[in-house]
């Protein structure tokens, strides 16, 4: 400490970031604007870099996403694993939407209660009327209970990396609901209204590819291979026919179709309820009463209801927990950081990693249809993400980081001399200029 006090007074330039600016007029410590370098001294002889931590700053939201998508590949092959050792699939979504419940109501408890500074602003409108409670009905009916079993029919039918393929199908489906609706405009000499019709056909087109052309068989397994009887005690055996394949490809479809009529309903139910955290909470509780009774339609049998190995287990607690609980706040998260282009971006990789580990742990045939048709729905996605980025050229999210690594950056030097960059860099810089302005003026020499 005392070697920075005296580096202080021998270089006042090289730390100047951290005296106080005292303006004698109002003989009170003032806010200015001030330049600091990126490689500059804040705490006397420990250094801070203010450039490596925004480069961990931006970081972080890519890290969530590629963790997210392993837990959706995690959830696909658990879960399918589970559907073929003979588990039922409308008490799986029961079960599993359950624990979601259990997990969401205390969040959602202690977010709108008096502990609520520690998670996050209460919210100001949080009572629910007739139209919210509608709503919200309908949202949980559409994008849960009925997206929910036909996603997971579909998988117990086709495979799952054809599941994970056809979820890629959503941003195109979106589109084409919202047009149908009057939500999304069309110029058809703007470049980017044809980016999302050329995308949605690639998008359409390789969904068609991959559920009526499965093709020959990429790599073949070998029929006696030695891990190949142990998976089949595991995880049980996949051999479905075309039929199946093609029902499970509409099942598929059809959830794509529900999960983004459930996007679109996003819009009047945020307008509704505001509270977001509560709103999945009720979404959770509502889905798991209509999937409960639609569960006990289905399967009479009381046998159907209790589970029988641990990979049963295993995946209604890491679905329930994983898939539905903690990927909500990942999402949540990374879309109010960089926006839901960004999210939607990493859909892929749970598709590559899903057939990946599909193949290795499942020995689920990869097919030339299906890897073409894969391809042409990511581009089609991809496509179709371009014409919508340019509907936000104004997205705070959406602006990477600049490219010179050694430039200025705004700050705040405030009273206490604590720093802490990220917050200050989110915050506006005040309006307050000092008395001599040439002063805070540093140069990054």
């Amino acid at each position: 400490m005392i070697w920075g006090n005296l580096s202080l007074i021998i270089h006042p330039r090289k730390y100047y970031s951290n005296a106080l600016l005292y303006n004698k007029t109002s003989r009170s410590t003032a806010f200015s604007k001030c330049v600091l370098p990126s490689n500059s001294y804040l705490r006397g002889r420990g250094s801070y870099s203010v450039s490596m931590g925004l480069r961990l700053e931006e970081l972080k939201p890519a890290l969530a996403m590629i963790g997210l998508q392993f837990s959706y590949a995690g959830v696909a092959l658990l879960t399918r694993a589970a559907l073929l050792k003979g588990m039922s699939t409308p008490v799986f979504v029961f079960y599993r939407q359950s624990l979601a419940t259990l997990v969401m109501a205390p969040v959602a408890f202690l977010s709108s209660g008096r502990y609520s500074r520690f998670w996050m602003k209460r919210s100001a409108e949080s009572s629910m009327g007739l139209r919210s409670f509608g709503l919200i009905f309908l949202a949980s009916l559409i994008g849960v209970t009925m997206n929910q079993n036909v996603y997971f029919e579909g998988l117990y039918l086709a495979s799952s990396s054809m599941a994970s393929a056809m979820s890629n199908l959503t941003p195109a489906v979106t589109f084409v609901v919202a047009f149908a609706l009057g939500f999304e405009k069309l110029k058809l000499r703007s470049l980017r209204s044809i980016a999302k019709i050329f995308g949605t056909m690639f998008c359409v087109s390789g969904a068609m590819c991959m559920a009526l052309l499965r093709g020959p068989k990429l790599l073949n397994l070998r029929q006696h291979h030695p891990l190949q009887s142990i998976n089949n005690l595991l995880f049980g055996s996949s051999t479905g026919g075309d039929e199946e394949w093609f029902l499970g490809s509409e099942f598929l479809f059809a959830s794509s179709c529900c999960w983004s009529t459930w996007l679109i309903l996003q819009v009047p139910v945020s307008k509704s309820y505001p509270d977001h955290v509560s709103l999945s909470a009720w979404m959770c509780f509502m889905a798991t009463i209509q999937s409960g009774v639609y569960a006990l339609f289905m399967e009479r049998d009381p046998e159907a209801w209790i589970l029988h190995s641990n990979v049963e287990f295993g995946c209604i607690f890491f679905a329930g927990i994983i898939g539905s609980a903690l990927s909500f706040f990942v999402q949540s998260w990374v879309i109010s950081k960089r926006g839901p282009l960004f999210a939607a971006m990493f859909n892929p990789l749970a598709t590559v990693t899903t057939t990946i580990l599909a193949f290795i742990v499942l020995h689920e045939q990869i097919y030339t249809g299906s890897l073409v048709g894969a391809l042409a729905v990511i581009a089609g996605l991809y496509i179709v993400l371009w014409g919508k980025a340019r509907d936000y050229p104004d997205m705070k999210g959406g602006e990477g980081p600049k490219p010179e690594a050694d430039q200025d950056v705004q700050i705040l030097i405030e009273e206490s001399v604590r720093i802490d960059s990220r917050t200050d860099l989110e915050e506006p810089l005040l309006d307050h200029e000092p008395d001599d302005p040439s002063q805070c003026e540093i140069s990054n020499t």
